[in-house]
């Protein structure tokens, strides 16, 4: 009966592992998903990530060095000024509306796999930075960001102008 016991708690404690190292890979990944809503709506449904083309990755990558933090985030097809940037404590939120020119298609399918609406993600910033001196560039659709490091204040906009 020992062993019996003994199996059973093992592969209770590993199951419990795996289901929180799946909880925790997809709390990660779904900070990379950007919601867009379509244009015109004011409220979120409750679509998930797996039905249809309201949700994107918004690809972003942050670095620090001793006097900045450097944000670099994939977004095609905007121009500088549907873009919102504001640092909110230790976030910078981006946010703006991607626009949707209609395509006319003759065969018989139309597949759509961009996202379009309005949008928002919320990047975690790994220390305290200065927005008042921040500094952002969008140029073939990557747009960059410098935060020199420093006590921030919350709410402050960067104005992104085109490199």
């Amino acid at each position: 009966m020992t062993t019996w016991h003994e199996l059973r708690e093992g592969m209770s404690r590993a199951w419990d592992s795996l289901s929180e190292g799946w909880q925790h890979l997809f709390q990660r990944a779904s900070g990379a998903m950007t919601r867009y809503l379509p244009l015109g709506h004011k409220e979120e449904t409750d679509e998930s990530p797996t039905n249809g083309p309201g949700w994107g990755v918004l690809a972003a990558e942050v670095s620090e060095s001793p006097k900045q933090v450097r944000v670099r985030l994939e977004a095609p097809g905007l121009d500088p000024d549907e873009i919102n940037l504001r640092v909110e404590g230790n976030m910078l939120v981006v946010s703006g509306e991607k626009h949707y020119q209609n395509e006319q298609t003759a065969g018989r399918f139309h597949i759509r796999e961009c996202a379009y609406g309005r949008f928002e993600r919320a990047i975690p910033l790994p220390t305290d930075v200065d927005p008042d001196a921040a500094t952002a560039s969008y140029r073939r659709g990557v747009l960059q960001i410098e935060l020199p490091r420093r006590k921030g204040t919350p709410g402050k906009r960067i104005p992104v102008k085109s490199a």
